[in-house]
Order: structure tokens, then C-alpha cells, then sequence
């Protein structure tokens, strides 16, 4: 982060900077105390995730600098009017951020005259046509003129830059034709508005009007009358989501606050339904509930399996854990924190049935240094089908209780979030499972084989939960190593299940001193009986299920593809004496051939193709042997390397495997893998959507004595 200081007009966007070195948000600006420098502030902010929260932290420290300084004009900025211009500014910066993702810069200028803020150019929409701003009220300071502007004020600029692409270029792709959520925003709340349109950068600058001391500018709310300042932020969730464009803002009473309400509900599903981490929906859910509903907010989450069905809470001895926490007040988080944590809520359960009771009043806690001052709260369980999945607690300052209309809100967003929370445990329930057996599936290292560098990779497709292919490299005895390469038809469960049927049986015949053409056809023999047998019992079942329906039932099986299995299997027996080298005996059942790369740079195949394994029981199969000399090098790969695709081109197209290979003769087996690898991978503009596999033996010249 930095931070600069520029002169205050409005088209000096190549100023001179000063990058301040007393850490962010900076000290006083250099210059006089009350001149143009002081009045208007700089800040750099990395587009990454963390530019909104950077963003909130400058303004307040910006205002709490012109504050200190006395300026003329901040001694109106009161705490209402920063949380204003901080909420405006957290939404610009987000936008710019997900739209554009370079850096965005933020300026601060407090204006202590009238009639300079800047508004120079109208504010327009993506097409240059003017914003319907019809709805939009004037400003309630005293003396206000007919377009509300009066007295001194704060004028913020936000721009985020694209450098290879002008802006107008990518208006097409805004998120919404009416400007996005923060430009509804501004056009509600601030004083006056515009965007300015550069070559390569957009600009978007607002003004709030500064109040006096002494109170007589923006009145604090009275926040007795709750359903006013409830129904006030309901119309802020309404401009934060979608909507149907309106010509003119409704008339109060008319239905406004449910409309906002309905949006607001179908937002908040579109963002818990794309996390499928149980953590990040409780800090979203709190994010979302501060500050449209509530001044800040509570997840707690039960681990495990603890709200199993027809329980309506966890059984005794069960904890909750803190699990998301916020504040409209970021400083005020950890203390917030460190008080809910010393007291977790507890409901009471329901019925029989299991079901938990809904939104609760619930008291206020007395902590005034996390929890502020008193107020409203709320406490709501979070159950998605009949399983207690936690609870949320809010509140809100100053309010004896909350509307009725912000408890049905509350309630169906706590509905949704527990919605998420299981969805995301499910899908983390998988996952774990999947790596489990994906490590039970691969084995847990290769052996060593004397006089013979080996190196292999492995990467199952994006999103795989198992991969379909599988190597294997093993101590076989009696002077015997041997190795495997295998592509299982399908994917999924299906394809894992053959998987661990043939790896362990090739072990098994393997060490029982079946060669390598026997080893072949007794694996062959029991994929195909493993398959019929299968087909068999989904004609039983559907046939008992069909008895007696008077239409045909149609017989499928959903692993048929699966019971298949290309393999290249092969056994090395290193030469005696130190001579390096090795006897290699090999066969390729239904898989891309082996390459053999000699010491002059020449490429070959050592393999002849044959069967599938799992397709004809009494298939016979034959292998071939050749040295292996020192410096030669043998490449096995499944067909997720051969058949890479890059258009209507495969990366074997012309032999393309083979010419990969020779380049990189002289390198050693893990160096050559290597190259391979990221050879096929730089062969597509997208990552491969099959299983990648790949073996390197190299003999390196150093035998056994």
C-alpha cells in the first residue's frame, strides 16, 4: 500500500506522487497545514481481494488526519457521514476490483467551498446516456439549493485502470445496463455523482456534504423509530442487488421494502451457493447480514456429524465454534470476538420431531467494548434437513426490537446460509474420502532399482475425484523389478474400483514368478469374469424389479466402459558386474506403445500393440525383450499425454510424442519427465482434460556387483 498526496484538480491524473515511508495510512502530508496537500490524499491499492478492507481503512484514517489538522470544514465530518462515504467507497473498490483487476487508485479531497467537487462532466451511463436520477432526494443541510449542493463537502474519486484495453471496450461486460450496485448507491445517498471515461481508465467520483459542529448538518438517526431506520437499510440490500430497472422511485407504502427484500434473498443465494467451505459461508453470511440488517454478527458452526436427524440440537457434551464474526466497525472485530467466544448461545430444542425453534429475541450482551452500546439482538439456528447445524446471533444499536418485517428477512437468510453450510460439509465429506482412496489407489512409493534412474508423473483431470489412470514400480524378488502403467476406461468410482482390483492382482502374480505374458493373461481372465459377473447381477436385479410391468425393462450397466483396462506392464532384470544396463521384457495391452530413446538420439518402439485386458476371456498374449542399454531411455505414457488436444490436433499427431522425446536427449529421468510434461502441457491454451501419466526409466551405467 501507498499513499500520496496531489494538487486538487480534477484532470491531474499524472501529478507528482510522494510515497509516504511512515507505514499506511501515513503521517501528516508535507506542506502547509491547511493548504491544497493536506486537503487531499492518494492511495495505490493492489487489485487482490484485500483492496475494499485497505480502502475503508484509508478514508476513516484520512478523515481521523483532517480531523487532527483542524482544517476548515472537518469538524463536520461526524461518524454517520464516514460510515457513508466508507460504505460507498467499499463498494466502488469491490466492483473494480472483480470488473477490472489492476490496481485502483483512491483520492480524498475535502472541499471547504461549495461548487467544487469536481462535477465539471455529467454523470453518465456505460452508453453515454444520463442516469435516471429522478428518484434521487436533495440533501438535508440547511440552506440547501435546488440541487442540494451547500456548504463544504467530501469529494472521492475511485478509478481502476486497464492497460490494454480502453473502457469502453469492456463496458458491454458490466454486471448490470444501469451502472452496477455502487453506482445505485451513490445515486441514493450522495450529494452529487459522476464517471468520467478515459482511454484506458474510468473514474468515479462522488460528493457528501459536510454538516457543521454543532449538529446542524446530517441529524443522527433516532433510532427509537426502528422500523424507519430498518426499513432504511432494507432500501440499501434492495440497490445492493439485482432489480428490475424502475422509471421512477415507487411512492412509501408500496411494497419497496419486500421487492428490496426478495433481491436482496436471491443475491445472498448466489453467493453461499458457490462456497463449499463451511467456514467461508459463516464469514459470508455475517458480511452479508452487516450492515444491511445488523451492526454486527455471530456464526457459530457445530463439527462433525453433531445435528444428526431427529435431533432438534446437539446432544449434550457437543460445542459450537466461533466460526465467523463482523462488525460495522472493523476495529471493533477482535474485541467482538473475544466476548462472544467467553459465552456461546445456547436454544432450546424442539419437539419430538426434531425440529428447532426459529428467530428468537435474544439479551442484549453488556460488553460495551466488544458489543457497543445496548440495543436489539437476535439469535436464529441454522438446521437444513432436520440436522442443527449451528446458530447466528446479531444485533443492532439503539433498537428496543427489531421490525417484524427484518425478522422474516433474517429468518429466510438463515434458512439459505444453513442450506450452504451442508452443502459445503457434503461436498468437504467427499472429498476427504476421495483423497483417501486416491492414496490407497496409488502406491506409496517406487522402488529402487539398481542401475535404472527412474521418474514418473502423475495428475489426475481437473475436478477428478480419482483418477482413471495408475502406475505402479515394484520389488518383484529374485533379482526382478517391475513396473506398470494402466488406464482404466471411465472415470469416477467405476473406473477406481478396477483400479484397485489390478494393481494388487499384478503385485500378487508378479511375486509368485508369473512372467510377464502370464501375468497378462490371468489378469485378463479375472477383469472379464469380474465383468460378467457384474452384467449378471444388474440382469437379476432388473429383472426381479420388472416382473410383472407390462414394458420391457432395458438392461444398462453403468460401469460397462469401466471394466475395461489398457496396460503396459514389464519387468527390468538389472545386469550383474557393474556394467550398467539391464534385460527388459515387456507387452502392451490396448495402450499407447512404448518410446525408446538411444544414445544417438534415435527414437523407437519396443512394443507391438495387442488386446484390451477385460474385453475376451481367452485373448492369449505375447511379450517382447531388449536391452536396455546405459543412456537409453524407455517412455511410457497413457493416452492422456498422446491424446492432448489442442483444436482438431492430438499431440501424437506426426508423430509428436517421438519428437518431444528426442528433444530432450542428454537429459537425465527426472529432468526428461520434466520436459515431457510441460511439453504437453504448453501443446493446448486450456489444461488437459484427461488423466496425465508418465513413466521414465533410464539406464544410467551404474549395475549391481
Amino acid at each position: 500500500m501507498r499513499t500520496t498526496t496531489s494538487s486538487p484538480r480534477d484532470d491531474d491524473v499524472t501529478a507528482a506522487r510522494t510515497t509516504r515511508t511512515d507505514g499506511f495510512p501515513g503521517g501528516p502530508a508535507a506542506g502547509p497545514a491547511d493548504g491544497p496537500a493536506a486537503r487531499c490524499r492518494r492511495a495505490s491499492l493492489p487489485g487482490d481481494p484485500q483492496a475494499a478492507a485497505a480502502a475503508r481503512r484509508f478514508v476513516r484514517a484520512t478523515f481521523a488526519d483532517w480531523a487532527g489538522r483542524r482544517l476548515a470544514g472537518a469538524e463536520g465530518v461526524t461518524d454517520r457521514l464516514a460510515d457513508e462515504a466508507v460504505l460507498l467507497v467499499s463498494e466502488l473498490v469491490t466492483n473494480a476490483v472483480v470488473h477490472a483487476g489492476t490496481t485502483v487508485e483512491l483520492r480524498c479531497r475535502l472541499d471547504p467551498e461549495p461548487g467544487r467537487d469536481g462535477g465539471a462532466e455529467p454523470h453518465r451511463g456505460r452508453h453515454g446516456e444520463p442516469y435516471d436520477t429522478s428518484h434521487r432526494e436533495a440533501a438535508a443541510v440547511p440552506g440547501a439549493g435546488a440541487d442540494g449542493a451547500s456548504g463544504p463537502g467530501i469529494v472521492i474519486e475511485v478509478s481502476d485502470h486497464h492497460p490494454t484495453q480502453p473502457v469502453r471496450a469492456r463496458a458491454e461486460s458490466a454486471a448490470s445496463e444501469n451502472g452496477g450496485h455502487g453506482l445505485q448507491l451513490i445515486s441514493a445517498v450522495a450529494e452529487s455523482w459522476g464517471v468520467t471515461y478515459r482511454r484506458a481508465m474510468k473514474t468515479v467520483w462522488f460528493r457528501l456534504p459536510v454538516g457543521a459542529a454543532d449538529g446542524a448538518g446530517w441529524p443522527e438517526p433516532e433510532f427509537t423509530l426502528d422500523n424507519q431506520l430498518l426499513q432504511r437499510e432494507l432500501r440499501a440490500a434492495e440497490l445492493l442487488a439485482p432489480a428490475p430497472r424502475r422509471a421512477a422511485r415507487p411512492e412509501p407504502g408500496s411494497g419497496r421494502v419486500d421487492n428490496g427484500a426478495l433481491s436482496f434473498l436471491a443475491e445472498a443465494s448466489d453467493l453461499l451457493s458457490g462456497q463449499l467451505d463451511a467456514d467461508q459461508v459463516a464469514a459470508l453470511a455475517a458480511q452479508l447480514i452487516v450492515p444491511r440488517l445488523a451492526e454486527w454478527c455471530a456464526v457459530w458452526l457445530y463439527d462433525g456429524d453433531s445435528g444428526a436427524p431427529g435431533r432438534g440440537i446437539a446432544q449434550a457434551g457437543d460445542e459450537q465454534r466461533l466460526a465467523g464474526v463482523w462488525h460495522t466497525s472493523e476495529s471493533r472485530i477482535d474485541a467482538l470476538r473475544t466476548a462472544l467466544e467467553k459465552q456461546p448461545p445456547e436454544l432450546p430444542g424442539g419437539g419430538a420431531s426434531g425440529s428447532a425453534p426459529g428467530v428468537v429475541p435474544w439479551p442484549w450482551p453488556y460488553e460495551p467494548g466488544g458489543y457497543g452500546p445496548g440495543g436489539a439482538a437476535l439469535a436464529c439456528p441454522l438446521v437444513a434437513g432436520g440436522r442443527r447445524l449451528g446458530t447466528v446471533l446479531l444485533g443492532r444499536g439503539g433498537l428496543p426490537h427489531f421490525p417484524d418485517e427484518a425478522v422474516g428477512l433474517i429468518e429466510d437468510l438463515c434458512r439459505r446460509v444453513a442450506r450452504a453450510v451442508a452443502t459445503a460439509r457434503a461436498y468437504s465429506r467427499q472429498e476427504r474420502i476421495s483423497q483417501v482412496l486416491q492414496r490407497r489407489l496409488l502406491p506409496r512409493g517406487r522402488a529402487q532399482v539398481p542401475g535404472v534412474e527412474s521418474a514418473v508423473v502423475y495428475e489426475p483431470r481437473e475436478g477428478a475425484w480419482a483418477g482413471g489412470d495408475f502406475w505402479d514400480l515394484f520389488d518383484a524378488g529374485d533379482g526382478r523389478w517391475c513396473f506398470a502403467l494402466g488406464d482404466v476406461c471411465g472415470s469416477g468410482p467405476e473406473a477406481a474400483a478396477v483400479t484397485g482390483l489390478a494393481r494388487p492382482v499384478l503385485r500378487l502374480l508378479a511375486r509368485d514368478g508369473f512372467g510377464v505374458a502370464a501375468v497378462l493373461d490371468r489378469l485378463n481372465k479375472t477383469m472379464a469374469r469380474e465383468a460378467a459377473d457384474s452384467v449378471a447381477a444388474v440382469a437379476a436385479a432388473v429383472a426381479a424389479a420388472g416382473a410383472g410391468a407390462e414394458a420391457p425393462v432395458e438392461i444398462r450397466d453403468e460401469g460397462e466402459q469401466a471394466r475395461f483396462l489398457s496396460l503396459l506392464y514389464g519387468e527390468i532384470v538389472p545386469y550383474p558386474g557393474g556394467s550398467g544396463g539391464a534385460r527388459c521384457t515387456l507387452a502392451s495391452a490396448g495402450h499407447p506403445l512404448p518410446l525408446l530413446l538411444g544414445t544417438d538420439g534415435a527414437v523407437r518402439v519396443v512394443a507391438a500393440p495387442q488386446m484390451l485386458l477385460g474385453v475376451v476371456e481367452d485373448a492369449a498374449y505375447v511379450s517382447e525383450s531388449f536391452d536396455l542399454c546405459p543412456g537409453e531411455t524407455l517412455l511410457c505414457v497413457t493416452d492422456g499425454v498422446t491424446e492432448r488436444r489442442s483444436g482438431r490436433r492430438l499431440f501424437d499427431d506426426e508423430d509428436g510424442l517421438a519428437t518431444a522425446l528426442a528433444a530432450g536427449a542428454g537429459l537425465g529421468a527426472t529432468a526428461l519427465a520434466d520436459h515431457i510434461r510441460s511439453t504437453v502441457h504448453a501443446f493446448g491454451p486450456t489444461p488437459p482434460d484427461d488423466d496425465l501419466a508418465l513413466l521414465v526409466l533410464q539406464a544410467s551405467g551404474h549395475g549391481v556387483s
